[in-house]
Order: structure tokens, then C-alpha cells, then sequence
């Protein structure tokens, strides 16, 4: 049975024929059911997305089959969803957790970024700010499907790595990874934390963001 309905559907083709550009690689790493609850789910969602336009390239990868890939990609958690460019770089961008609610429309959002090279956020002296940058920096944003500020705040993370390859940015759906919501004391959404040398909680605007990220940088 379809997750996206027919209505969704005739949207996204249109949304995306309007809107996309280059061809955007998705890989989704997935592991067996009894060790992963979402797998097959978020494997489903990603079919469907990838058979609306072709443009949208799929592939799907077992983390046990596959070892040397998730090596590669420093695949931590399942499910997690990656997001390429047309000639198959890495743009940081990673998904761990279904992207339901709030966020399926962060994914969306994201395919058509990553597609057109551009952005969603920042203004000429913050996008000259992050791409500065030139440590690793990994951005952990911590969310629920059912928070309306969570796409803010993972949409300006993606933004960041989609703009300098130094930068990792993870949304991690809190309910599913409970143990590494815990590490992090999350009992608010969204809860950002860079580097593990810098956490704050909330959508911030796109200044403070970019100013957290170069304190991260230099705290380091």
C-alpha cells in the first residue's frame, strides 16, 4: 500500500518538475527489521519519492552487506537517509530516523537544494562565514515529527554542509535514538549540538547560527 497519497503525489510531480534541475542522489542504508523498527518504512518512503521524477536517483543499501560504503560515509545509525550531487560528491547532508511529519518536508526542501546547488538560508557575509571554515565541523539537530520549529533549524544545518564540504549536518529523530537523546539531555526540540563543544535549543536565527559554528570552530 502507498505511503504518499494520490494528492501528495500529483504535488510532488509538479513540485518537482518545476523545480529541479540537476539529478540528486539519495542513498539509504537500512539494516534488518528486528534491529531496525523504520527501516522498511523510510526504504518505502524514498521508493515511492524516487519513482515521482527521475531526476531523484536511489539506492538502497544494507549496513551489513555493505560495510566498505558505510565506511566511506561514516554511517553511524539506521535508518539514515544521505543526500549527493549529480556527480556523486557527498554533501554532508544525512537523515538518521524517518523524516515523517514536520520533517518529510525538510526532505523535500532538501533534494530541491542539494538539486540547484543553492541554499535555503544565509546572506552573502554568513554564506562567506561558513564557507571560511576549514575543520571538521558535525552538526547533530535533534527532532520530532510533530515539532513545527524542527525544519528551521535542520534546513539552515543542511544549508551549512550543502555550502562547505567540512561540514556534517544530522537530523536525528529523537524518539527513535533514545540512548543518544539521553547522552545529549534532549528534552526539548530542536536541540542543536556542534562539535559536542557547543548546544543550544530552539530555531536560532541565521546569525546566531553561523555564530555558534565559527565558536564551535574555535573552541576546538
Amino acid at each position: 500500500m502507498p505511503l504518499l497519497s494520490e494528492k501528495d503525489t500529483k504535488y510532488l510531480r509538479r513540485t518537482f518538475e518545476e523545480q529541479l534541475k540537476d539529478p540528486v542522489r539519495i542513498l539509504v542504508f537500512v539494516d534488518d527489521p528486528d534491529e531496525c523498527e523504520y527501516c522498511d518504512v523510510t526504504r518505502q518512503v524514498l521508493e515511492e519519492l524516487s519513482n515521482i521524477d527521475g531526476k531523484i536517483q536511489l539506492s538502497v543499501h544494507h549496513v551489513k552487506k555493505d560495510p566498505e560504503l558505510v565506511k566511506i560515509h561514516r554511517v553511524e545509525m539506521t535508518p539514515a537517509i544521505l543526500l549527493l550531487d549529480m556527480n556523486g560528491q557527498d554533501t554532508g547532508i544525512r537523515f538518521y530516523g524517518i523524516p515523517s511529519g514536520h520533517e518529510f518536508s525538510s526532505l523535500i526542501q532538501d533534494i530541491i537544494a542539494v538539486s540547484n546547488n543553492k541554499p535555503l538560508f544565509f546572506n552573502e557575509t554568513q554564506i562567506a562565514q561558513i564557507k571560511s571554515i576549514e575543520s571538521p565541523v558535525r552538526i547533530r539537530v535533534f527532532v520530532t515529527p510533530t515539532c513545527p520549529y524542527c525544519p528551521k533549524a535542520v534546513l539552515m544545518a543542511h544549508s551549512a554542509a550543502l555550502l562547505n564540504r567540512n561540514i556534517v549536518a544530522e537530523m536525528i529523530e529523537a524518539n527513535e535514538f533514545p540512548e543518544l537523546s539521553m547522552k545529549y539531555g534532549v528534552s526539548s526540540v530542536p536541540h542543536t549540538v556542534v562539535n559536542d563543544v557547543r548546544e543550544f535549543v530552539g530555531a536560532y536565527p541565521e546569525g546566531a547560527f553561523v555564530q555558534e559554528l565559527l565558536r564551535a570552530v574555535r573552541k576546538n
